[in-house]
């Protein structure tokens, strides 16, 4: 069987966990935290969550795993069957990883875990995610859905990771990006939430969360 391994306040891991949930494809969890230990780097080479143990071997990178996923299991459709739809869910995949996650995570280090970031970092990054949220407005559709009325795997990394964009820039700048621009994150979010798979995810995250908080 498949093993996702990882822990759930990763939205990567998240990710990964809503495709396998919402095509009904068997796994198993293995909780495993990121790790610069050589035992870590030999499955994972930059000792990143998550990572996919398959019979074949391991396997790291979100995209990666959930393109496997797809190509191992098409019978289970995660993509559309429609070529030019199946590359546009494939962009838009990559604004929301790329283009806005990875530049808002910049941020995270002071807007959650309590460090400090640069005012050279915040300026920085303000002026990327400003460029970013506008060409992800051009794309999206919000019609609720990412690429419009039917929900997509676009769709499970927008749920995970929008709202921590939204949250790390209010958090730092005192105000949301994504809602200043108009991308109404919070109703997608819900719209996404009454989904089983996206319930299970947030579920897990939630009680993770309780685990992790000292008694």
């Amino acid at each position: 069987m498949i093993k996702l391994c990882g822990f759930p306040l990763s939205n990567y891991y998240n990710k990964v966990k809503f495709v396998l949930i919402e095509h009904g494809i068997p796994f198993e969890e293995m909780s495993v935290l990121p790790s610069q230990e050589e035992t870590m780097l030999e499955h994972s080479p930059l000792g990143k969550v998550p990572y996919l143990q398959t019979e074949h071997g391991d396997l790291c990178e979100s995209q990666c795993i959930v393109e496997y996923l797809a190509a191992r299991f098409p019978d289970k459709a995660i993509f559309s069957a429609d070529p030019w739809e199946a590359a546009k869910e494939r962009e838009m995949i990559m604004f929301v990883d790329v283009h806005l996650e990875l530049t808002a995570r910049n941020l995270y280090k002071e807007a959650f875990f309590g460090g400090t970031v640069s005012d050279a970092t915040k300026g920085r990054v303000e002026k990327l995610l400003a460029h970013h949220i506008a060409g992800f407005k051009r794309l999206a559709k919000f019609g609720p859905y990412l690429r419009g009325e039917r929900f997509s795997v676009a769709d499970t990394a927008g749920y995970v990771s929008l709202p921590l964009v939204g949250m790390a820039t209010q958090s730092i700048y005192g105000r949301d990006f994504l809602l200043d621009a108009g991308v109404d994150w919070k109703s997608y979010v819900k719209a996404i939430n009454v989904r089983p798979a996206a319930q299970r995810v947030t579920e897990d995250r939630k009680a993770c969360m309780a685990a992790s908080r000292p008694a």
